[in-house]
C-alpha cells in the first residue's frame, strides 16, 4: 500500500512538472522534422499537448528520426474519432509511409483507430502505446467531462476497438505494476507487451525500458 501511494505522489509531481515545462516552453514542432530514420508520430494523452512528451521526442530525433505531431489536436479533448481522422489526414497530406506512432494515454487508442479504420494505405507501420486504455478506465464513467467519459469501457468505441484485434500484433503496449487511472491495466492480447518494474501512468513515458523499446521499434523492420 504504501508503495502505490509513493508511485501515486512521484506520478503527479512528474504530470505537473512536465504540464509546467510545456506550459512555458518555446519550443516549435518543425525543429523535429529533420532525419532519415523512419518517421514517428507523436500522439500525447487527453489534456495534454505534445511538449508533454518532449524528452521521447528528443529522444527520437537524436536517433535520427524526423518526429511529427498533429498541434491542431491542442491538448486532445476530441473525441476518438475525430482525433483518428485528423492524423490520418495530416499523414496522407505529407505523404509519410512506414510511420511509427508512439503514443501515450488515449493516444494510444487514437493510433489503433486511425490504424484499423482510417489507413488503407498502411502508412502507419506500427505503434507503441504507454500507458493506453485499450480496454477502458472504470474511472471514466464517474467523470463529468464527456471527454474523459468516453474513456469508459462502456463507450462504443471503446468496445469497439477492444473487439478489433487483427492489428494488435503491430502494436506494442508498455504498462506499468499499477496505474492510478487504468485499474484495468493496459495488457493487448496479441500485441507485444511490456511491463515496467515500476509503476505510474505519467512518469513511465522516462522510464528507462520505455526510452529504450521506442527507440528500438523505431529502428526495427516494420512487423
Amino acid at each position: 500500500m504504501f508503495q502505490v501511494a509513493g508511485w501515486w505522489a512521484l506520478d503527479y509531481v512528474y504530470a505537473v512538472g512536465r504540464q509546467l515545462r510545456s506550459a512555458v516552453s518555446r519550443v516549435s514542432p518543425d525543429e523535429f522534422l529533420s532525419g532519415t530514420g523512419r518517421p514517428v508520430l507523436v500522439i500525447p494523452g487527453i489534456f495534454e499537448d505534445w511538449r508533454f512528451m518532449l524528452p521521447l521526442i528528443r529522444n527520437l530525433h537524436e536517433a535520427g528520426h524526423p518526429v511529427h505531431v498533429v498541434t491542431v489536436l491542442q491538448r486532445n479533448r476530441l473525441a476518438v474519432p475525430k482525433a483518428a481522422a485528423l492524423i490520418a489526414d495530416y499523414l496522407r497530406d505529407r505523404d509519410l509511409t512506414d510511420t511509427l506512432i508512439v503514443a501515450h494515454s488515449k493516444g494510444g487508442l487514437i493510433g489503433k483507430f486511425a490504424m484499423t479504420s482510417l489507413d488503407p494505405k498502411l502508412r502507419i507501420a506500427q505503434m507503441v502505446a504507454v500507458a493506453s486504455p485499450f480496454s477502458g478506465s472504470r474511472y471514466a464513467g464517474l467523470m463529468l467531462l464527456p471527454s474523459l467519459r468516453a474513456l469508459s469501457p462502456r463507450d462504443a468505441v471503446t468496445l469497439q476497438l477492444s473487439r478489433e484485434q487483427r492489428i494488435n500484433e503491430r502494436i506494442t503496449s508498455i504498462y506499468g505494476l499499477f496505474d492510478p487511472h487504468i485499474p484495468e491495466g493496459s495488457v493487448l492480447p496479441g500485441a507485444r507487451n511490456v511491463q515496467l518494474d515500476t509503476g505510474g501512468h505519467f512518469r513511465i513515458l522516462a522510464h528507462g525500458v520505455t526510452l529504450r523499446t521506442v527507440l528500438a521499434e523505431a529502428a526495427a523492420p516494420a512487423r
